[in-house]
């Protein structure tokens, strides 16, 4: 079953192994010593990120590590970054708003 990168950052756990494997590539021990649950909770947590293919395993020896995957990042920035345009313009309507309103107060402070 292949799963939706949203549900995979829907959950804040996933979220947060994220934000460490960004930092550096890590090992599942390494990754499960920053969280107060099992192994296994992590390595289901892993699991469903490989899927999504926002992680990659790289073998090192006996060691497994997870990478994050850039391209699956920006897939998701990329979807963000429509609402991005729509709240600058907003922001920047209020900016306008904000400024004739400010102008309007000045005129009757001088006007008086």
């Amino acid at each position: 079953m292949r799963r939706d990168i949203f549900q995979a950052i829907a959950d804040p756990t996933r979220r947060a192994i994220i934000t460490l494997i960004a930092i550096q590539a890590m090992t599942p021990n390494a990754i499960a010593d920053n969280f107060n649950t099992s192994r296994q909770s992590v390595s289901k947590h892993l699991r469903i990120l490989t899927e999504c293919e926002l992680l990659k395993q790289e073998q090192k020896g006996r060691e497994i590590y997870y990478t994050l995957e850039i391209g699956k990042m920006k897939e998701i920035d990329q979807w963000i970054e429509q609402f991005r345009k729509i709240w600058e313009t907003r922001f920047d309507q209020l900016d306008i708003v904000l400024a004739n309103i400010k102008n309007k107060k000045d005129e009757q402070q001088f006007t008086i």
